[in-house]
Formats: structure tokens, C-alpha cells, sequence
């Protein structure tokens, strides 16, 4: 078994559906409603199979901070894309092979959106580290 990190995105830069891609806050209630009842049954289905580790739908709030030194470390908002700006949610799933952390994710794809169409967004699938990686010098 492998770990993934299935990221879904806002928006996309990707040919693929751009006039279709209206965002959430344009969505009626319905909409909403059945989109995150749709994310829970994928996540349902994942856990009978044995497969999900976790998932979370972010806010849209997000601040940058570094440590730049004693006192107080330096906040943005920018001028750089952020991922509040990027990223909507993410789910981990632990599979038994690249392919069908694929699979999930073009089941997450497939959610619907606004008038219950299908949103076709690009989910990013993100392999975790099996083992800590060495530095050798």
C-alpha cells in the first residue's frame, strides 16, 4: 500500500472545461448540497475498500509566514499565488498502486457542480514518501 495526496484545486490553468469552471460561492444551495454529498459517498466508498486515511475542504483564508529571525516572523498576502488561491481540499488515500490513485481521483473529478453537471476538475495526485530520504555528502 502506498499513500497519496489527492489535491483539488479551484481553479485550473488547463484547457479542459473553462467555461464550464463557475465557482462555488455562484453555486445555488442545491449545488452545494450535493457536491459535498457526492465528496462523502466517494469518501464512504473508500473507506469500505479500505483505502481512506483522511480528507479536508479548506477556507478560502491563508496567510505566509517564514522565520526571518528573532521577533516577529514577516506575514504576506502575496504579491505570489497563494494557495488559498489554489487549493480547495485534499483527501489521503492509501492504495495499492499509482493506477488506482488515479482511479480516485478521476472519481473526485467527476463531482458535480452547478446545475448538477459534472465539474471535470484536475485533481492533483501526489505520491507520499515511503521512507525518509538519505543525504549522503
Amino acid at each position: 500500500m502506498a499513500k497519496y495526496l489527492l489535491l483539488k484545486h479551484y481553479r485550473s490553468d488547463h484547457a479542459i472545461a473553462q467555461d464550464d469552471m463557475v465557482p462555488m460561492d455562484q453555486w445555488s444551495p442545491d449545488d452545494v448540497t450535493a457536491h459535498i454529498a457526492f465528496m462523502e459517498q466517494v469518501a464512504d466508498e473508500l473507506r469500505e475498500r479500505g483505502e481512506f486515511v483522511d480528507a479536508q475542504a479548506l477556507a478560502p483564508e491563508g496567510t505566509f509566514v517564514r522565520y526571518d529571525g528573532e521577533g516577529r516572523p514577516p506575514v504576506t498576502d502575496g504579491p505570489f499565488a497563494e494557495t488559498k488561491d489554489l487549493i480547495a481540499g485534499w483527501m489521503v488515500i492509501d492504495v495499492d498502486s499509482q493506477e488506482r490513485a488515479y482511479e480516485a481521483a478521476a472519481r473526485l473529478s467527476s463531482a458535480p457542480g452547478k446545475d448538477g453537471k459534472p465539474i471535470h476538475e484536475w485533481i492533483e495526485v501526489r505520491p507520499f514518501y515511503g521512507e525518509t530520504p538519505t543525504v549522503t555528502e
